[in-house]
């Protein structure tokens, strides 16, 4: 009978464990899932408000007056900047309330994770605004140096405008991957030998074509942008 009792008494006080180590997780998990809502509304917000502003910054129509709507087709999508930023911000605000979430419940294994991934997506966030600009720059260079190359009669005006921007381009692209952390002494070394080259031939451009020239040029094209 006592066996028995013993028995009883082990199973009782197991149901107990396991009620009281649910009633302590309870408050945790919904405190967890706030937070967690309210990290996603705010991250959806957040993304829409990106959307905009490159809306009203207008600056799909200055990727596309680069020639890159043509390269993002031919990968099977549509040129839509805010949205791929605004999506990369929305995930960032949603890994940080993920990671406060779990702090809840205690997961410090899984914020470990977590906290390497917060830490990289703003340099990718970074990389991604670097080759936006780089496209629209590189285009607008590529212009001002024909422009002023033809000014000055020089026969490889175009060549001259590709060189341009092309170095340009690749710069920018060893600049994104020098913030990602891809083997950045071997990317600034190259860095460095791009940029003096660049600023070779935008230095001989202008000497070629004049200031004045140059100075008209960039009016014209800044207006074309942002017109």
């Amino acid at each position: 009978m006592m066996y028995i009792q013993s028995w009883g008494d082990v199973f009782t006080q197991s149901l107990q464990s396991v009620w009281l180590g649910v009633a302590n997780f309870i408050p945790g998990l919904v405190i967890a899932l706030i937070i967690f809502a309210i990290g996603w509304v705010l991250a959806a917000l957040v993304e829409k408000l990106v959307e905009h502003l490159f809306k009203a910054l207008k600056v799909d129509a200055a990727l596309k007056s680069a020639g890159l709507e043509e390269v993002v087709k031919r990968g099977g999508y549509n040129l839509n900047s805010g949205l791929f930023v605004g999506a990369l911000v929305k995930w960032f605000i949603i890994v940080v309330f993920l990671m406060a979430s779990f702090d809840v419940l205690g997961l410090t294994q899984v914020n470990e994770f977590l906290r390497q991934v917060v830490t990289y997506l703003p340099q990718v966030i970074v990389a991604v605004l670097i080759l936006m600009v780089a496209v629209v720059v590189a285009n607008a260079m590529q212009r001002i140096v024909v422009a002023s190359a033809k000014a000055a009669s020089v026969q490889s005006a175009e060549l001259l405008g590709k060189i341009t921007r092309w170095a340009i381009w690749i710069f920018a692209l060893l600049t994104a991957l020098f913030n990602l952390g891809v083997a950045p002494g071997l990317i600034q070394t190259v860095i460095t030998a791009i940029f003096a080259g660049a600023a070779l031939a935008i230095g001989l451009a202008f000497g070629l074509g004049g200031k004045e020239t140059a100075q008209k040029f960039i009016e014209k094209t800044t207006r074309n942008l942002w017109d």
